[in-house]
């Protein structure tokens, strides 16, 4: 019968280098270029403030999702920690001056009510994007019906 435990060895070895090189030894993440995301976010008042006080933006289609009104770069979503329910949940949102999550994100696909934000419902920026000023990549001569874009 052949020895394989020098192979385990080696791998149990490579294994945790691998870990330390990504940064998996204290639990952070990192991109995928190897930049560490951070826990915490820079203090942005100024940014905040200004989507505090706006209107909520205008939705385009029926059924649209609501946009972000700020900038999400560096605002964590992951399956321990979410930063938008920081201001967005039930229990925050009054306080933070931000809008309240649906109470469809408490449902599961079957349409149960549950006690907090679906699974499916948790990654926000699967559908919600922030609004940005920016030029249209190709030209767009859409208007929509009953007005304009």
């Amino acid at each position: 019968m052949k020895n394989r435990l020098p192979g385990l060895i080696f791998l149990t070895g490579l294994l945790s280098l691998s870990c330390i090189a990504f940064g998996a030894d204290d639990g952070g993440l990192v991109t995928l270029r190897g930049a560490p995301i951070p826990k915490t976010l820079p203090a942005d008042g100024d940014a905040l403030k200004k989507a505090i006080e706006s209107a909520p933006l205008e939705r385009d289609f029926l059924q649209q999702p609501p946009l972000v009104s700020h900038e999400v770069d560096n605002y964590p979503i992951t399956k321990g920690a979410n930063r938008c329910l920081d201001c967005h949940s039930w229990e925050n949102y009054r306080k933070e001056r931000a809008t309240k999550i649906s109470q469809t994100h408490f449902q599961d696909a079957t349409g149960k009510e549950l006690p907090n934000v679906s699974a499916r419902r948790y990654f926000c920026l699967q559908c919600h994007v922030p609004q940005v000023d920016a030029k249209p990549l190709i030209a767009n001569t859409y208007q929509r019906p009953g007005g304009t874009r």
